[in-house]
């Protein structure tokens, strides 16, 4: 197993920027590659983006592309999400997930393993 725990939201103003945190613990050789995810009010899960644990291949949801970096630090088993220039649209609970396979994906159910979330909230 693998425990994921995120860490970083908030309250930001339109702008803003935050940086999130995905700590990962327990079997972590087993993991190929790892992503976020978020969710609004109402608005099912979405992709954000994702990158792969060893070859270091990212991906972005178009909506977040140019804003938003995902990166790693191996020695740490941490994942992170850079967030710029946030709109209050930005705005859901963030997910980061791990999964075994070593192709980075878009797809939620494609993901093994999930952390609990965290709020940001973006006001305009």
């Amino acid at each position: 197993q693998v425990q994921l725990v995120e860490s970083g939201g908030g309250l930001v103003q339109a702008g803003d920027s935050l940086r999130l945190s995905c700590a990962a613990s327990g079997r972590t050789f087993s993991v190929f590659a790892m992503g976020w995810f978020r969710q609004a009010p109402g608005k099912e899960r979405e992709f954000v983006a994702a990158i792969g644990w060893r070859s270091g291949t990212t991906f972005y949801a178009d909506s977040v592309k140019g804003r938003f970096t995902i990166s790693k630090d191996n020695s740490k088993d941490t994942a992170y999400l850079q967030m710029n220039s946030l709109k209050p649209e930005d705005t859901a609970i963030y997910y980061c997930a791990a999964r075994r396979g070593v192709t980075v994906v878009v797809g939620a159910a494609e993901y093994d393993y999930w952390g609990q979330g965290t709020q940001v909230t973006v006001s305009s």
